[in-house]
């Protein structure tokens, strides 16, 4: 950036905008998604694409890549779309950054499988990309995979919820992401695997794009078509606040189990507060560390990631249940999204 810093600022915010209109990336402002790390001249250049700016999980993602841009003498230029579903956003941002000359670039495809031709062509030009958090579709589409094993984390608080309901008979509510998002279908199913049900157990199913206003109403829906749901599936703990604001309303927050996944510090703040009963903690800063490492390692020998590795994952509740592994909100708060 320093080499064209001679220009106009006014002629500089015009040449990083054109044509990203639909993302906020690295020189389109002071606003909350932009970001640059910035390291020598000539120095190896890494992208990092998130699904949105604004969800806390992003935001630590954000912190964990800029961290080891920093550590690792890269520099770092991040984009997110304008909302989580954003495809055409991203795709413009991977043109973009490749165009920019990076090595590697680090995403959270908002689409499994849309995304996947612009990840051909960036790889095509000898980008090394790498997906966080969630895979592709297939997941050989990028060169590697960092992600929290999302099958396991929906089964953790399956489990939970079905030991803490101790023999009682189950109406669930499942507060899902969106259509054709991997995590989303993973975190469901493990959820259901854990509790040793099916879809057909689901007494009422509503998509929340993982927003707390969305998942309030999906509940205030749930409870309309069936007002004796005693069990409440979430995609993450955002929706699972929405969804404790709507039984607050009702007067059903005290018998209304509610299950989530994140481990943010809101969130685990939130299952101490006893609003959650339980969260499968997961750790977005060591993902977007451990990708911007491998760019590195890349641009140095020309060693490649590949394959999948699992950033870990933990049951996080106050209230522990035989048979399933846990670990209080003390330890919870100590590594929300560390």
């Amino acid at each position: 950036m320093s080499r064209i810093s001679r220009l106009p600022s006014s002629l500089l915010r015009a040449a990083a905008c054109t044509g990203i209109a639909a993302l906020t990336l690295t020189a389109c402002g002071s606003g909350s998604g932009s970001g640059t790390a910035k390291a020598g001249s000539g120095s190896v250049k890494v992208g990092l694409i998130t699904k949105t700016d604004t969800n806390p999980f992003f935001v630590k993602m954000k912190e964990g890549a800029e961290k080891a841009a920093k550590e690792n003498g890269v520099e770092l230029s991040t984009a997110a779309g304008k909302f989580d579903g954003d495809n055409a956003g991203q795709v413009t941002a991977i043109e973009n950054m490749v165009a920019a000359g990076v090595k590697g670039i680090l995403i959270t495809p908002s689409d499994s499988k849309a995304i996947v031709p612009a990840i051909e062509k960036a790889k095509a030009k000898g980008v090394l990309v790498i997906a966080l958090d969630t895979p592709t579709d297939p997941e050989s589409a990028v060169d590697a995979l960092f992600a929290t094993d999302n099958l396991k984390a929906g089964e953790l608080i399956g489990q939970y919820a079905k030991a803490a309901m101790k023999g009682k008979t189950a109406k669930i509510a499942a507060l899902d992401l969106a259509p054709g998002v991997s995590v989303g279908v993973q975190r469901h199913n493990g959820f259901l695997k854990g509790f040793g049900a099916t879809d057909k157990d689901v007494a009422c199913a509503q998509d929340t794009g993982g927003d707390q206003s969305k998942g309030q109403t999906a509940m205030e829906n749930c409870l309309q078509k069936e007002p004796g749901i005693n069990v409440v599936y979430t995609i993450n703990e955002p929706a699972a606040l929405g969804a404790y604001t709507a039984l607050k309303a009702k007067g059903r927050e005290k018998d209304v189990l509610i299950v989530s996944v994140d481990g943010g510090c809101t969130g685990t703040q939130a299952v101490k507060d006893g609003k959650i009963a339980a969260t499968s903690q997961q750790y977005p800063l060591k993902m977007a560390a451990e990708g911007v490492k491998a760019v590195a390692t890349y641009a140095k020998d020309g060693k490649k990631a590949s394959g999948y590795t699992d950033t870990g994952v933990t049951l996080i509740t106050d209230k522990a249940q035989d048979g399933v592994t846990s670990k209080d909100t003390a330890y919870g708060l100590d590594n929300c999204w560390g």
